[in-house]
C-alpha cells in the first residue's frame, strides 16, 4: 500500500501530466490538501513532502490543528460551509476562504479581518449545476455580489469556486467546469483582476484542469479514506 508520502507524488505528477496535456503552463495548477478530520501527524507528513498549502471544512477541528503548527509555514485555506458565529475565527486564522456566497457572510469576513494581518483571500462559491443540495450563489447572481464584494476592506476577491454535481463521465465532468471558467471570464471582462478557478477534486481533477483549474481540492487521492467528523 502507497505512503501519504508516494500518493502526494503521483498526484503531483498526475497535475504535472494534466498541465501538459491541456497546454496549461507548467507549475499553473496549485495543489491544495483537503486535511479535513485528519491528525496532525498525516499533515506533518505531507508538509514533509514539501505541500504548504491544506484545506479544512470543519473549525471545530481546524483550530486545535493551526495552533499546534503556528511555528510551521502553511497555508490554510477554509472550504467549508460558512455561518456567521464563525467567521470571527475564520477571519483570525485563515489565509484562504472558498465558501463565500453572501454579502453579509463577506461583510463579517471584512470586518473582522486583523488590520495587522495581509487581506483574506476569498473565492465565491457557485452553485454551478444547481444542485440544491449544495450552497452557493446562482450564477446569473454573481457579478452583483462580487462587485459589491470587491469594494470591501481587509478581504480580497480571488475568483470563483464550485462543487458541480457528482458525475463518472469525463465530458460530463467537465460541463459545469466550463460554465464556470465562462463565468470568470465574464466577471473579467467587467474589469475585475480575478485570478483563481478552485474546482476539481479526487475524482474529477482531470476534467478541471482541462477547463482551467488554478486550484485543485484533493483529499482521498492524498490521505485515504476519510473518518467522519461531525464537528461544524
Amino acid at each position: 500500500m502507497n505512503t501519504l508520502t508516494e500518493r502526494l507524488h503521483q498526484i503531483r505528477a498526475q497535475i504535472t501530466k494534466s498541465e501538459s496535456h491541456y497546454q496549461r503552463p507548467a507549475g499553473s495548477v496549485k495543489l491544495l490538501a483537503v486535511s479535513k478530520t485528519r491528525p496532525i501527524t498525516d499533515i506533518e507528513e505531507a508538509l514533509a513532502a514539501g505541500q504548504m498549502d491544506f484545506a479544512e471544512n470543519y473549525l471545530q477541528d481546524a483550530l486545535p490543528k493551526i495552533t499546534a503548527l503556528i511555528d510551521k509555514t502553511i497555508c490554510w485555506h477554509f472550504i467549508g460551509p460558512l455561518q456567521s458565529n464563525k467567521t470571527r475565527a475564520i477571519a483570525e486564522n485563515f489565509h484562504w476562504v472558498h465558501s463565500v456566497d453572501r454579502l453579509k457572510i463577506a461583510q463579517r469576513l471584512s470586518e473582522q479581518r486583523p488590520e495587522h494581518l495581509p487581506p483574506l483571500n476569498i473565492c465565491l462559491q457557485v452553485n454551478i449545476s444547481l444542485d440544491p443540495a449544495k450552497a452557493g450563489v446562482k450564477a446569473e447572481e454573481t457579478l452583483q455580489l462580487a462587485h459589491k464584494i470587491q469594494k470591501l476592506p481587509h478581504i480580497k476577491l480571488r475568483g470563483l469556486m464550485g462543487l458541480p454535481t457528482k458525475a463518472n463521465d469525463p465530458k460530463q465532468q467537465r460541463i459545469p467546469f466550463c460554465a464556470l471558467k465562462t463565468l470568470l471570464e465574464n466577471l473579467q471582462q467587467q474589469g475585475m483582476e480575478l485570478d483563481t478557478l478552485s474546482m476539481g477534486m479526487s475524482d474529477d481533477m482531470d476534467a478541471a484542469i482541462a477547463e482551467g483549474a488554478t486550484i485543485v481540492r484533493i483529499g482521498t487521492a492524498i490521505f485515504g479514506s476519510r473518518a467522519q467528523n461531525n464537528n461544524a
